[in-house]
């Protein structure tokens, strides 16, 4: 998130969406939106960013024949093989990352809003900017 720095003012709070353990050791968030974003967010578009980056990290755990080879391949090469590629779980990291840059960057920080990536807080809780309005 390069483009941020010097972009927006000062932090005014920061907010916190936490895991939602209902569904067990799933990676999944709340989708309630925190009340500090109240009058500067719509709760569906809120949502639907939570709900999308669920979608992702629950595909990035799903397992199919294809990840079973990826896994048996890595096995015989006795891992060597990460050196040169990522795992199917690295790239789904790597693509919720840019789609939370994405919406940062066109949805979120002209609101003066910053959505972290949870990848940064060990996928326990996702955090979020709220930024001072300016004059």
């Amino acid at each position: 998130m390069k483009w941020m720095e010097n972009v927006l003012p000062p932090i005014k709070k920061r907010v916190y969406v936490q895991r939602d353990y209902s569904f067990g050791m799933k990676v999944m968030f709340h989708t309630r939106m925190p009340e500090e974003l109240d009058g500067r967010l719509d709760q569906d578009l809120f949502s639907n960013t939570i709900n999308r980056l669920n979608d992702l990290y629950t595909e990035g755990e799903t397992t199919n024949g294809c990840i079973f080879c990826e896994g048996c391949f890595a096995c015989l090469t006795a891992y060597l093989a990460y050196l040169c590629m990522d795992t199917h779980y690295e790239k789904v990291v790597k693509k919720a990352a840019k789609f939370l840059d994405d919406e940062n960057q066109n949805v979120y920080a002209p609101r003066g809003i910053l959505i972290k990536n949870p990848i940064e807080s060990g996928l326990r809780s996702i955090e979020i900017l709220i930024f001072e309005e300016e004059a």
